[in-house]
């Protein structure tokens, strides 16, 4: 799960919800760490409908986020790159809920390591209140230049409902077919 640490009160309760479903459904939640932002109600919500949480956090980071302190599992790693290593690893699937720079960096690894059959883990990103729509118009104008294929741009996933993003990404895995429809434009 790639999300912000930051503050944003109006996805809180879209990130609670998330939390809550995916504990409901029995996965595990692999997220960077902090109890802070965003990233601490997403595992608060996570861990009190149950579920299991694990945190990767960079140890440079470990104060400054403000790891979280009841999680299932931490792991302290020495760098980013690690980090994002470890997350890569631990995860089935790759979620980008709202979030800033970092979660735009993991995510798009996470796509590039995809694109280039490094990982065969579906990538998925969860609209809430039109936040990802600059990016999804983005990526369609990058297909019509032709800098990005439509194969490539096709394997992520955009719902608005955590429970059907979840399940259209169980149900994948990158293929290249059509994922992002025109009625999601």
């Amino acid at each position: 799960m790639f999300l912000g640490s930051h503050g944003a009160p109006r996805y809180e309760e879209a990130a609670a919800r998330l939390g809550q479903t995916i504990a409901g459904r029995g996965d595990t939640l692999v997220y960077g760490g902090a109890s802070v932002g965003l990233m601490g109600v997403l595992a608060d919500a996570a861990l009190a409908a149950g579920g299991e949480v694990i945190g990767v956090i960079p140890a440079g980071l470990f104060d400054v986020e403000v790891a979280h302190p009841r999680l299932s599992a931490m792991h302290e790693t020495t760098t980013m790159h690690e980090r994002k290593a470890l997350m890569y690893d631990l995860a089935d699937t790759f979620v980008a809920f709202p979030g800033g720079f970092g979660t735009l960096d993991e995510t798009f690894e996470a796509i590039t390591w995809s694109a280039l059959g490094i990982h065969a883990k579906p990538v998925g990103f969860l609209e809430v209140d039109g936040f990802w729509q600059p990016l999804i118009d983005w990526l369609h104008h990058a297909v019509d230049v032709g800098v990005i294929s439509e194969r490539r741009r096709d394997l992520l996933v955009l719902d608005h409902d955590p429970g059907r993003l979840l399940d259209r990404l169980a149900s994948m895995r990158p293929t290249g077919e059509a994922v992002i429809t025109p009625d999601e434009r």
